[in-house]
């Protein structure tokens, strides 16, 4: 990889070439990412300066724009959603189950971003639940965390779910904890059965109550009833893909999985081989040879292209917790279900500012000792608020 490639280097080059040739399909959304993107830490946005209070050394710093589609502003969040998750994890084995959406109905998905996220987000939870709760399988309450991703390794468009359950759940009058088999928590055939069938009503039922359905190449005239019926009916004869990984060896496990998952974007600056005048090459997994590693060379106006794919609407959070996870009773259920398993309650470690180092962002450079800052200024320009302060 060539030194310090980032995505922004892609977008300073050939972003506002892409935004005039593509000017007609490019939304709000899709333009205050790219512009975030460009100025993240750079002097546009403003920044600080900071000295170390050892040896003295001055440092500029650029701020952040805290959009999150960037590459750059990621490990940090995950870092600080990671440290709140982690009094939330139980001593149990943890599942991962991915619910994926067919071809045809990702086309539609894509023209109505925010109706169907909301819907795949409804039908996992709902499948999940009804499945847990049934005797035949668990007979219990679940709780579990789902993230939405809409990417494949390729950059295509590809939505699916994917959810951190833990093996097990309460029993219904609260008594005892129902523990799931070591190795199996839910058929997978059936889950995906009931999980077609649940997101079809609710799509169904959607389209009915809304007509403003869009379309596009993929999946033409949405807006006719006719046309949108004959998706479905062909939706429904096709198997959809909902597959469990084993489970996690322990929380430790499940924390770092949690960490690769939670914040991801479509790609990393990692994966960034080379940039060479109008190509761009990143590495990806083919998981059709068993994962095996490639390299992909795409024209940089189809990269972007295929980045900007993954935006999500202003507002709509990608991270979602249900069940006993769910933020109203979260921590009540918590403490029953770790007194159930003979688990002492967490208690929140008392804070000792003096304990640990200052954070790697705010040590120096030089002699690793605590930097202060000086000052600051402003960006030179209005930003829209909106763009930087982004829902997960």
């Amino acid at each position: 990889m060539a030194a310090g490639l980032e995505v922004a280097d892609i977008f300073r080059r050939h972003g506002e070439r892409y935004r005039q040739t593509h000017d007609a399909h490019l939304g709000r959304v899709e333009r205050r990412v790219m512009s975030a993107v460009e100025m993240c830490r750079t002097a546009r946005l403003g920044g600080h300066v900071q000295q170390c209070q050892d040896c003295a050394t001055l440092r500029i710093a650029y701020n952040s724009c805290r959009n999150r589609h960037c590459p750059k502003c990621q490990g940090q969040a995950s870092r600080d959603w990671l440290a709140a998750r982690q009094a939330d994890l139980l001593p149990v084995g943890y599942f991962h189950v991915v619910f994926t959406l067919p071809q045809q109905i990702a086309a539609i998905a894509f023209q109505n971003k925010n109706a169907v996220y909301t819907i795949l987000f409804r039908a996992v939870a709902e499948t999940l639940r009804k499945l847990a709760a049934d005797p035949r399988h668990l007979g219990a309450e679940i709780g579990f965390i789902a993230v939405l991703h809409s990417w494949g390794q390729n950059l295509h468009y590809h939505p699916h779910i994917h959810c951190i359950v833990p093996g097990g759940g309460l029993s219904f009058d609260q008594s005892r904890w129902v523990a799931c088999r070591a190795s199996f928590f839910l058929p997978v055939r059936v889950l995906s059965r009931l999980f077609r069938r649940l997101f079809l009503d609710e799509l169904k039922q959607a389209y009915e109550n809304w007509a403003n359905f869009g379309s596009s190449a993929t999946s033409p005239s949405l807006a006719d009833p006719a046309a949108f019926n004959r998706t479905v009916k062909e939706a429904r004869r096709v198997n959809w893909i909902v597959y469990a990984k084993p489970p996690f060896a322990g929380p430790e496990q499940v924390l770092a999985y949690l960490g690769r998952y939670t914040h991801r974007i479509a790609i990393s600056n990692s994966r960034l081989v080379s940039i060479d005048g109008n190509k761009v090459t990143f590495r990806w997994k083919d998981y059709r040879t068993g994962g095996k590693q490639k390299v992909m060379t795409l024209d940089a106006h189809e990269f972007i292209r295929r980045f900007l794919l993954h935006t999500v609407p202003d507002g709509f959070h990608r991270i979602r917790h249900y069940g006993l996870l769910a933020n109203g009773h979260r921590q009540l259920k918590l403490d029953l279900c770790r007194s159930l398993l003979n688990v002492p309650t967490q208690e929140q470690p008392l804070e000792q500012p003096d304990a640990k180092p200052p954070p790697v962002a705010h040590r120096c450079p030089c002699c690793g000792g605590r930097m202060s800052i000086l000052g600051t200024w402003k960006p030179h320009q209005p930003t829209c608020r909106s763009a930087w302060n982004d829902s997960s």
